[in-house]
């Protein structure tokens, strides 16, 4: 029997989508503006890197072929090797929306067909009627914020009001989500983490997709800082997933960093927490070690999104790609005969393109293990094939959407 590791680079989009003009992002590419970027020479900051975008692991896994396949044109300033290791190819999202659950629950073989909720543009983004009702079950003097923004700026603006106060800070963006950040000290990570609990009632007739808790620390907006503590709350996918095929038959599903509160703890036998794509990377390397025949390790790498494509930092979303290609030869020693590793994306957030929203793409296939042939897959017409192809390999039936490329 098998073992299956699925590793999600959160945002890694290569573009490409067929219907990205209708959500706005017609010519985005998450991975190819990056190259492009770095290929241009637009410089080194602070010695964190330059020069063109160097994945020599990712790029043996067939990363330049995926590319040019989704979009029709090779990424700048990367050469294709000579020689491809393992199944790649690309696949295109069926689920509508561009968010995280709908990228992560067609990953696991079930695509989302029904519409989510959002909160509109303007002075203020809820409704005055769901924020009285919330603050009168949580007993809160009220809210601040209220808007559409940026995680780390909401809390520059309103974290020293928040700390008098008492008040969380409640925010959206143009995904649908409702979040709220606190301080762990002044407001009390226990309590926010109610508090979302609570919010998550009250939002749950307007199929809003997740309640973030946003935790941070500091004492002024030159120190604060969000802390590892961050919790989803997520609706429950609307059939069963992957993960509950495989629990169902008995496998142990090891859900590493935010994948357990993705799929609202359903499918889940173990929760392995941690902070930030190295920290993330060591986690999943200790479960590899601790996973048993038929197990899937599944892991989110939330760093690429949550830091670099939502805030558009080119270079650190380039270096956050090179330092997760260095530790790929790692994974590789971890692996037994009958494994696959399998790399791949949930939504686009492409650094160099307008606004701060995730962005409609299709993303890459690389998979590999031990006698796993080289092949180029194709384009696959919906994320479920990459579920698909893991319940074919660990030897469960399959579902309902998808179909494997073994």
């Amino acid at each position: 029997m098998a073992r299956a590791f699925l590793f999600v680079l959160d945002s890694f989009g290569i573009g490409g989508a067929p219907d990205a003009l209708s959500y706005g992002d017609d010519g985005s590419d998450t991975f190819g503006h990056i190259a492009e970027f770095c290929a241009a020479g637009a410089g080194d900051r602070k010695g964190l890197r330059s020069g063109p975008l160097n994945l020599p692991n990712m790029s043996a896994l067939g990363l330049v072929a995926i590319s040019t396949l989704a979009t029709g044109r090779p990424p700048v300033g990367m050469a294709a090797p000579t020689r491809v290791f393992g199944l790649h190819g690309v696949a295109t999202e069926v689920s509508r929306g561009k968010d995280t659950p709908s990228g992560h629950w067609e990953i696991a073989g079930t695509p989302v067909s029904f519409d989510w909720g959002y909160f509109p543009q303007g002075d203020e983004a809820f409704p005055a009627d769901l924020i009285d009702a919330i603050c009168r079950d949580a007993d809160l003097p009220g809210i601040l914020g209220n808007c559409h923004a940026s995680g780390t700026e909401v809390i520059a603006r309103f974290g020293e009001e928040h700390i008098q106060t008492g008040k969380p800070i409640c925010y959206t963006s143009t995904d649908s989500v409702f979040q709220i950040a606190a301080h762990e000290q002044h407001f009390g990570l226990q309590r926010l983490l109610d508090l979302c609990q609570i919010v998550r009632k009250h939002v749950d007739p307007l199929n809003i997709g997740r309640v973030i808790a946003r935790p941070f620390i500091g004492d002024n907006p030159s120190n604060f800082e969000r802390t590892g503590n961050r919790r989803d709350y997520s609706v429950l996918p609307p059939e069963p997933t992957l993960l509950d095929r495989l629990v169902k038959a008995g496998r142990q599903v090891h859900a590493v960093g935010k994948i357990g509160d993705i799929f609202a703890q359903q499918g889940v036998s173990r929760v392995i927490k941690a902070n930030g794509n190295m920290a993330l990377m060591d986690a999943t390397l200790r479960v590899m070690d601790e996973a048993q025949d038929g197990d899937l390790v599944f892991t989110n790498f939330v760093d690429f999104d949550m830091l670099f494509g939502h805030r558009r930092d080119v270079l650190g979303y380039a270096a956050a790609l090179e330092a997760f290609d260095r530790r790929l030869p790692e994974v590789h020693r971890k692996l037994k005969p009958g494994d696959m590793v399998l790399l791949t994306a949930d939504h686009g957030c492409d650094p160099t393109w307008r606004g701060t929203d995730h962005t409609r793409e299709r993303v890459p296939i690389m998979c590999f293990g031990p006698g796993i042939k080289s092949r180029m897959v194709g384009i696959r017409s919906t994320y479920a094939d990459i579920g698909e192809t893991i319940a074919a390999h660990l030897g469960i039936a399959p579902g309902r959407h998808g179909r494997s490329f073994l």
